[in-house]
């Protein structure tokens, strides 16, 4: 048994006050350490995830975390896969825990992704986490391969701008209820539609933000939280998985291959199906990855249908991205798993923001994230605590 025992989540933006990675690292991990009912000596494994060194200007930033949130002494170690970091540094840590190698592990992610580096060479560097040789030192960019994967996948579903639109309409509305996001906002159709095109067909209103931040979980081998009959979210299923880094190698470069996997995995560790799953916070970098997603997780049998008909939204069946997204939250990469598995762990709870929180927590919630055009996919699924 894994239990979420402590979850939290700090202002994303282009944070500009004065303040680094290692301010925003502390205040999460404060929180969710006092969520947590437990002590900074009980924590016996420390495991961050930050997707590159260019952002913080630190390498081994794990020891120097560590240092900062007064835990010499614990088992300590960085996790990066992209952007998939945060949800592999979930799994690293949850392993530990499960293996009895850590009674409590925190989990802290984080990246100055939007005030480190001009927008121009966070751009550069982007394209340096595919192929570094035959996309990134080439000139192709993320949005382009992802737009790339899009048209593929769009034209074999039938989908058209407005399915594009109806995700960024819907996750940006949403974040106006989270008051900690980066971009909440109310858009029309007709403001996406006149938004420049970046990369067809994604125009700059179906991207999300650079955004800086941080999140942090506190994850226990206790059911009940100390000092209190709180039962708290448990991890039921973890899986990941990989694909060929290169879309030309692909069979099917429209298809999230390596998320099918990985949530395969996950639902055979936690015995569940995808249709059991009430609530997801999943990746959506750009509005057609946000469909892949949905549709290679097996949340639906028409993607296509079911996006416009509101299934994902806050009062379908299956709400999809109540916290705003990357899109709308942000998007600092180290914390962005490590932030959807937080989100789960409180809607479970009901202990997210009022204006988010479902009427009625679901049982099972999934967070899903991955680095690259979906080449590694990693997928956390949540069981909420006994009553």
């Amino acid at each position: 048994m894994v239990s979420v025992v402590g979850a939290a989540i700090t202002e994303f933006g282009r944070r500009i006050d004065g303040t680094s990675f290692r301010d925003w690292a502390a205040e999460a991990f404060e929180s969710a350490l006092s969520m947590s009912g437990l002590e900074r000596a009980d924590i016996d494994l420390l495991a961050c995830s930050s997707e590159s060194d260019f952002f913080t200007l630190q390498l081994n930033p794990a020891s120097v975390i560590a240092g900062d949130l007064g835990l010499a002494g614990a088992a300590t170690f960085r996790v990066e896969g992209g952007g998939a970091s945060g949800q592999l540094a979930v799994h690293a840590a949850a392993n530990a825990v499960k293996s009895g190698q850590a009674r409590h592990a925190a989990v802290v992610g984080f990246d100055p992704s939007a005030s480190q580096l001009p927008a121009a060479t966070v751009k550069e560097l982007y394209g340096y986490s595919f192929d570094a040789w035959t996309d990134g030192m080439t000139g192709a960019s993320a949005t382009a391969l992802y737009a790339l994967s899009a048209r593929f996948f769009m034209q074999a579903h039938g989908l058209d701008e407005g399915h594009l639109a109806k995700v960024t309409i819907q996750n940006r509305a949403n974040a106006l209820g989270n008051p900690g996001a980066h971009l909440g906002r109310r858009h029309s159709e007709d403001e996406i539609f006149d938004s420049p095109v970046i990369a067809a067909p994604y125009r700059r209103l179906h991207c999300s933000p650079l955004s800086d931040g941080a999140a942090a979980i506190v994850l226990s081998a206790n059911d009940f939280v100390p000092g209190s009959r709180r039962s708290a979210p448990r991890i039921r299923g973890i899986g990941a998985a990989s694909d060929k880094p290169r879309l030309g190698a692909r069979n099917s470069p429209g298809q999230f291959r390596a998320k099918s996997a990985a949530m395969r995995k996950a639902c055979e560790s936690a015995g569940l199906e995808p249709g059991d799953i009430g609530l997801a916070e999943v990746y959506d970098a750009y509005a057609g990855a946000q469909l892949q997603a949905i549709e290679a997780l097996g949340l639906t049998d028409d993607i296509s249908c079911d996006s416009l008909d509101g299934a994902f939204g806050p009062g379908g069946r299956l709400p999809v991205n109540l916290s705003g997204g990357l899109m709308g939250q942000g998007a600092p990469a180290g914390a962005i798993g490590v932030g959807q598995t937080a989100a789960c762990a409180l809607f479970l709870e009901g202990r997210h923001r009022s204006s988010l929180q479902p009427a009625m927590p679901p049982r099972f919630a999934l967070a899903d994230t991955h680095g690259g055009v979906c080449t590694t996919a990693a997928v956390t699924i949540l069981e909420r605590g006994s009553q």
